[in-house]
């Protein structure tokens, strides 16, 4: 059985249950009929955001998109096929001198899938204009480790003169001196030191976002 296929008969399932018209889901979702009429013929896979957003739309676990795990006739379900769903706090602003978790930090949580549990403390970010695209669109979510340092050429969330908002950017240290490199080429690199401080939040482990 293909696991889209099987997905897509579960949201017309759940859609049919409800009454509701593949026009009337997407407004829902904020898609078009045309892209769940994909989701339920199993002709475009729904990525984990969906998935979690259809879960809330039709009041279910996110479980019930996948086949029973006590059938040994289906599919695995979401926990044999080796994905782990993990909450993680949505960070806003990060006042300077304050924890980065502290409650007024925190603007919401999205669950995120691992095929392992990740191991450090987590925190996600909104990703907010386009210098790192092609790699981190604008609005994507992405998922911060968090850690003092990381190596040349890894993505980090950077908070930079005393700013509010953490900025992404691929570090490279030159001396004492670390640059932070947009992917984006018509943005400039910024530097730091003694003169432009700046601290790294922690390592970008993991990026999602809707096609």
């Amino acid at each position: 059985m293909d696991l889209n296929k099987y997905i897509g008969e579960r949201i017309r399932y759940f859609r049919n249950k409800r009454g509701w018209t593949s026009e009337e889901l997407a407004n829902k979702l904020g898609t078009s009929r045309v892209t769940i009429t994909r989701y339920e013929t199993g002709t475009r896979k729904t990525n984990q955001d969906v998935l979690f957003k259809l879960a809330d739309v039709f009041n279910v676990s996110i479980n019930e998109f996948f086949p029973n795990q006590g059938n040994p006739s289906n599919l695995v379900s979401i926990d044999q096929l080796g994905m782990h769903p993990v909450k993680i706090p949505i960070v806003g602003t990060i006042a300077c001198g304050s924890p980065i978790l502290a409650d007024q930090n925190v603007i919401g949580y999205t669950t995120e899938l691992f095929n392992e549990v990740p191991e450090g403390t987590l925190f996600a970010l909104k990703c907010q204009g386009d210098s790192m695209e092609p790699k981190i669109p604008n609005g994507a979510t992405v998922i911060v480790r968090l850690q003092p340092t990381v190596e040349d050429d890894e993505i980090a969330a950077v908070l930079v003169d005393d700013n509010e908002e953490a900025t992404l950017k691929r570090i490279k240290h030159i001396g004492n001196q670390v640059m932070l490199m947009p992917e984006n080429q018509k943005y400039d690199p910024i530097i730091l030191n003694k003169e432009n401080p700046g601290r790294i939040l922690g390592k970008v482990i993991k990026v999602s976002y809707d096609l």
